[in-house]
């Protein structure tokens, strides 16, 4: 089974963590969250994250933005790691793509945060 893990600047995995249970109250059971507080340095944030890795099996970390604090702090702890892949840009049709299907192989489940993401982003309702 993989663990999805969303990792992002305080409050915003919390956040998405509610969307994901109040759309998919089952499938949401297996995520995990990390809030990233703006006071935590990149040691801090990675102590955090090692923590929430602490599980054997493959991890899914979906995380906010590359470059900042979450994204670093992930990156650290994943490299050292067998069986995680880390998305970047989380949004809630990427969430949604992935919550119900952790029992699909580690790739499968990233290619589909890959798909949501891309999908559900566009120009609504505009003629361009």
């Amino acid at each position: 089974m993989v663990h999805l893990l969303l990792v992002a600047h305080a409050p915003l995995a919390t956040a998405l963590a509610a969307v994901a249970a109040h759309a998919f109250p089952d499938c949401a059971a297996h995520l995990r969250v990390l809030d990233v507080a703006p006071t935590w340095s990149l040691d801090v944030a990675t102590e955090h994250v090692q923590a929430q890795l602490s599980e054997s099996g493959p991890v899914l970390v979906l995380v906010d933005v590359l470059g900042a604090t979450p994204a670093n702090a992930v990156m650290r702890c994943a490299a050292s790691r067998e069986a995680t892949l880390v998305v970047s840009g989380v949004n809630v049709p990427m969430l949604w793509r992935t919550l119900c299907y952790a029992h699909e192989p580690l790739v499968d489940v990233a290619a589909r945060a890959l798909e949501g993401a891309t999908r559900g982003v566009g120009l609504a309702g505009a003629d361009v």
